[in-house]
């Protein structure tokens, strides 16, 4: 099939459709003036390259020759990658959840030539079911009502438009702080919907959502309430037992289809890795579960060895979908390169510990998914942690020693024949925004875990964005792959980036990730900052903001730009001093207090940073080589409130007291007063106290 324009791109998910025999054009000027030139509507879909659904519209619609032919001759027919534009993103998926009810990917918007929506969804099969319309009968329908009743259409449009401008525009509130009500109101809301008996917060399917973590585990140093840290262990150790936790490889899946985190959405997304590893070491240094550090620990392995460039970035995510037969590499099916039959795994285990592997992960020689209803599973086993080592050991009568040895050493075997089937594709882009958290996942790990392989893997990484992915006038970009790095950074590029050189400074002490923080956070008020509302807009791209300019204010599966934006600049005046930092947080709150009051449960990473703000902050200086077992005794508990800094000229710059902190000794402040300096681990370990 020859190439459509797509082919010149660097997206994995628009390569994807470069052969297609749908004319697609990239999102840009040229489809925009070919649509107003002959005054055709835009067919816009919208997705990601790991997006299961998107694949299979692709195969029923995008491939077909008679639908590709209709969608060329009635339409101009754009792509875009979200992840490299999720601000456009974000205005579509507005208009779309707005007038269905729903969302999700594959987006398909109609769009007048000014790029007005008017009519928007998301898959469409490929024929009339179920009582719904297939993709060919939209597309008719839509391209009837375009020369019928243009006018109407375009009127129609616009006053959508104006009252999605409208909706989006938030005004600043009165109040600049956020008290404790908000705070129990959110807590509330939590504990009526967390699932006890399987952990999770609502029903199937289940998405891990590690902005309610980071709050509800702030809520329970502030307040003490044990039910939020109860809540947050039970999640993160069901999620751990799950099929959704790659039993053999490390690194978690999507989402859980059902309510046991046992079926998982098999794709696997940096975002997630980056998130829930924080996650798993927040909650072990609190509860010391060996279970949450060995989660970790397999997360971070899963990153470096299958996510991380050679260059040191990391890579954005691997698909859902994979290889069933290397015979028929062009079949792919969910979660097949994770999923194994009983025989398989008799045959390289041998029958006694083979026994013992599928007891311990629950197999079952028929297949253990019950509730299949594509039958993409029959006769095949997604591995869990269906029983301890110890009821293992029960179960055969044997020693939990001897049976712990034969399970790693099966796991081994099995792992080492994974390799060997054919992986599912990886979308190795590097994106700014989410190796931000990785980089911060990593920073902590080695400090936390005692790693400094982990935490080399975050100087790697946050090395490659400051040296290839930052412009000569010192603004990030987006996106890097296959040599070339593109498109201007957004918001939660600078904010994620920024937190993640934060955590780099409080792991090393070297200055140097201050100077960038700082530096990019003036970038970023700039480029982003609303100067006479207070927050700041989502984007600054020219063509995001003639549609409408978003603030971001959801926590979903990432937290919102502005959400993390609050953290830093809280974290910056506690480091710095600088009033206009205090000044710009106070008058981010503002404009988001109302929708606090409201709907609390729906900014859980913007409650995370007023309860940095609520409570009572620690200092923690160091001063000249202080030893490593200071170090690790900093990092043991959790004390999310502390700020860990290096005496030195460049923090003297802008805390002049510290000029005369001098060492080896550790400084503990509070409320502007220091303790006693300090250079014994007894003597810390009371002071912390």
């Amino acid at each position: 099939m020859p190439a459509n324009r797509l082919v010149h791109e660097k997206s994995p998910y628009l390569l994807q459709h470069a052969h297609n025999p749908v004319d697609w054009y990239p999102w840009g000027d040229e489809a925009f003036e070919k649509a107003r030139t002959e005054n055709k509507p835009i067919f816009l879909s919208i997705g990601y390259s790991t997006c299961h659904w998107c694949h299979v519209m692709e195969r029923e619609s995008f491939e077909n020759e008679g639908i590709a032919a209709y969608m060329n001759q009635e339409f101009v027919n754009i792509k875009i990658d979200r992840e490299e534009r999720p601000d456009i993103d974000r205005i579509y998926m507005s208009y779309v959840q707005s007038t269905t009810g729903s969302g999700g990917w594959p987006m398909s918007v109609w769009l007048t030539p000014d790029l007005m929506p008017f009519v928007g969804g998301t898959y469409f099969p490929p024929d009339n079911r179920y009582g719904r319309a297939g993709f060919p009968l939209i597309l008719q329908r839509v391209a009837e009502a375009w020369q019928k009743d243009r006018d109407r259409i375009l009127e129609s449009a616009g006053n959508v438009m104006e009252q999605m401008r409208s909706q989006a525009e938030r005004s600043s509130g009165e109040t600049t702080d956020v008290g404790e009500a908000v705070m129990d109101s959110a807590f509330q809301y939590y504990r009526r919907i967390f699932d006890s008996r399987r952990g999770g917060f609502g029903g199937a399917p289940k998405f891990p959502r590690p902005s309610v973590h980071n709050f509800l585990l702030r809520y329970w140093k502030r307040s003490g309430n044990e039910d939020a840290l109860d809540m947050v262990g039970s999640t993160l150790i069901a999620m751990a037992k799950g099929g959704m936790n790659d039993q053999l490889g490390g690194g978690f899946h999507r989402y859980s289809v059902d309510d046991y985190w046992f079926v998982p959405h098999f794709e696997k997304m940096l975002y997630d890795q980056a998130q829930l590893v924080t996650s798993y070491l927040e909650a072990f240094q609190i509860t010391k579960n060996d279970a949450l550090e060995m989660a970790a620990r397999r997360t971070l392995d899963y990153v470096m060895r299958d996510m991380t460039a050679p260059e040191g970035a990391f890579w954005s995510a691997e698909d859902a979908d994979s290889v069933l037969d290397p015979a028929h590499p062009h079949e792919k099916g969910e979660g097949a390169f994770y999923i194994w039959t009983w025989q398989e795994v008799m045959d390289l285990l041998g029958p006694d510990h083979g026994a013992w592997f599928a007891w311990r992960t629950g197999m079952e020689r028929e297949g253990n998914v019950k509730n299949d209803p594509h039958q993409e599973f029959n006769g095949r086993n997604i591995l869990f942690e269906a029983h301890t080592l110890a009821e293992t050991a029960e179960q055969f009568s044997r020693p939990v020693e001897e049976v712990a040895r034969a399970l790693a050493t099966a796991e081994a075997t099995l792992f080492a024949a994974r390799t060997k089937r054919i992986r599912p594709h990886l979308d190795d882009k590097i994106l700014t925004a989410w190796n931000g958290l990785m980089i911060s996942a990593f920073a902590k790990a080695g400090r936390i875990l005692s790693t400094p392989a982990y935490l080399d893997a975050a100087i790697r990484a946050a090395d490659f964005i400051l040296s290839r992915m930052v412009r000569p006038d010192g603004a990030l970009l987006r996106r890097y792959r296959a040599g070339d790095a593109a498109i201007d950074g957004m918001l939660d590029d600078y904010t994620f980036f920024v937190q993640a050189l934060l955590d780099l400074l409080e792991a090393t002490g070297s200055p140097h990730w201050l100077d960038h923080a700082i530096r990019l956070t003036e970038k970023q008020r700039a480029l982003f900052e609303d100067t006479a509302e207070g927050a700041f807009f989502a984007s600054a791209q020219e063509d995001a903001s003639k549609l409408m300019r978003l603030k971001d204010d959801y926590d979903g599966a990432e937290p919102s730009g502005n959400s993390a934006a609050l953290m830093n600049l809280l974290r910056l005046h506690q480091i710095t001093g600088r009033a206009d930092y205090d000044d710009t947080a106070r008058r981010l709150i503002a404009v988001f207090s109302e929708r606090l009051a409201q709907t609390p449960w729906a900014m859980p990473q913007m409650l995370a940073a007023c309860e940095f703000h609520l409570a009572p902050h620690r200092e923690i200086v160091l001063s000249g080589e202080v030893g490593d077992d200071i170090l690790r005794l900093l990092w043991q508990d959790f004390d999310p409130n502390r700020t860990l800094l290096e005496a030195g000229p460049a923090l003297a710059a802008f805390r002049p007291e510290t000029a005369q902190m001098t060492g080896p000794a550790v400084y503990v402040c509070q409320n502007f007063t220091c303790q006693t300096p300090v250079n014994t681990v007894e003597d810390l370990a009371k002071l912390l106290k």
